[in-house]
């Protein structure tokens, strides 16, 4: 699909709906092609936010103090 300045300006949302569903628009000046919108390739980021749950255990004791001797070394 190819729009003028104008009209990419005017209607930059639906554009940009329609790129993300793998259309192409070309931005043209005076008829001239001057830039391309084009879909971004999703990257498997390696992880998903909650994907360890149930996999992790924290202690039940995990906030309490620590013991004396262990708490020295660190004075």
């Amino acid at each position: 699909m190819e729009v003028n300045i104008h009209e990419a300006k005017t209607h930059l949302s639906r554009l940009l709906e329609r790129v993300a569903m793998g259309e192409e628009v070309i931005i043209a000046k005076a008829g001239t092609p001057v830039a391309k919108l084009v879909p971004i390739k999703q990257t498997n980021r390696g992880f998903k936010f909650g994907s360890a749950k149930g996999k992790i255990v924290i202690a039940d004791d995990f906030n309490d103090p620590l013991p004396k001797e262990i708490e020295d070394l660190f004075w």
